[in-house]
């Protein structure tokens, strides 16, 4: 048994060495990571944190969503309730006003998020709505010292030079899934659609952001591809969603990702993408539960209080359990 344990400690410390060098993974590798054993997940862990604290020590950023537009989405995305086919009962509203984004904007400061998220339900905001959040915008970063995040859909030709223009860090458009897994999660947009997006974005200067959910019926290799295809875009921040199965939603009877398993995604994104900021996202707390604190030994960054239509749980759960781990957070990091 001791034999195999070392075993194990030198296979994982030899991935962490390899991503430090700026070697990928193979995806034998890749699947090795997905497939460890249960019993050595601390080695795991430790050998994904000597990376992660190569990077980024042992800072933790902070980031806060402010869901801008609810429901009313026109789009059929299986695991969202707000998507036009989800009979899941949440609020419906248009965009929100100045005054309530800028509240939001307060609120960020108030947990020590660095990052103010906008995310907006829908294909891709329309011209008025643009007009609306570049306003916000601009006053947010006249008064606030955060960084600004937005999440408003596929951008059209000129949106993504005005938000950059606005003062907007970052934008953000998940991959969500495989390209061979996408057809079944959404049919009203493509995942070139998403990928195209991002390269936009990052065309106009602004910070790309681009993540995925776990658990909508994909394979571990697939999980791999999604690692992959985010290495090659280059994502600057990479959010970890584990999918929070919402009744009324076409993935309502979806299980859980274990918490286990849910460490080795976390590490495999660590190794594959080194230098990139990893967040534990949505779903982290009825995925991760109690081994919430061990993700951060692969991720750096967390989002802090409510999703867009799920709550999450008290930001002083959250700075507790950072102060525990002995990490610290960054202030005002992007």
């Amino acid at each position: 048994m001791m034999k195999n344990t070392i075993a194990a400690d030198l296979e994982w410390s030899s991935l962490a060495q390899k991503a430090l060098n700026g070697e990928c993974l193979t995806v034998e590798e890749g699947l090795a990571v997905l497939n460890a054993h249960n019993d050595e997940i601390l080695p795991l862990m430790q050998a994904a944190f000597n990376v992660r604290k190569h990077y980024y020590g042992k800072k933790v950023k902070l980031n806060m969503i402010i869901n801008a537009k609810s429901g009313l989405c026109p789009e059929d995305c299986g695991y969202c309730s707000q998507s036009i086919v989800s009979t899941a009962p949440v609020q419906k509203y248009t965009l929100l006003d100045k005054d309530t984004l800028l509240a939001g904007a307060r609120e960020a400061m108030a947990r020590q998020a660095g990052t103010y998220c906008i995310v907006a339900a829908g294909k891709g905001p329309t011209e008025k709505e643009l007009d609306q959040v570049v306003d916000a915008v601009r006053e947010i970063r006249e008064t606030m010292p955060l960084k600004i995040c937005a999440c408003l859909g596929i951008l059209k030709d000129g949106q993504a030079e005005r938000l950059s223009e606005a003062g907007v860090h970052r934008y953000n458009h998940n991959l969500n899934t495989s390209k061979a897994n996408y057809p079944s999660i959404t049919t009203t947009h493509t995942y070139d659609q998403r990928v195209e997006t991002v390269e936009k974005v990052k065309s106009h200067g602004m910070s790309p952001c681009s993540g995925v959910i776990i658990g909508m019926g994909e394979t571990n290799h697939e999980i791999v591809e999604m690692a992959y295809a985010l290495r090659e875009l280059d994502a600057d921040s990479i959010p970890i969603n584990f999918l929070n199965a919402i009744p009324g939603t076409p993935l309502e009877k979806s299980g859980r990702t274990s918490a286990m398993k849910a460490l080795k995604v976390l590490a495999l994104f660590r190794f594959i993408c080194p230098s990139k900021e990893i967040r534990v996202a949505g779903g982290r707390e009825v995925n991760l539960r109690t081994l919430q604190p061990l993700s951060l030994y692969a991720a750096n960054s967390l989002f802090v209080g409510d999703y867009l239509t799920t709550a999450g749980q008290d930001i002083s759960a959250d700075h507790h359990i950072i102060e525990d781990l002995g990490f610290e957070i960054e202030l005002n990091a992007l």
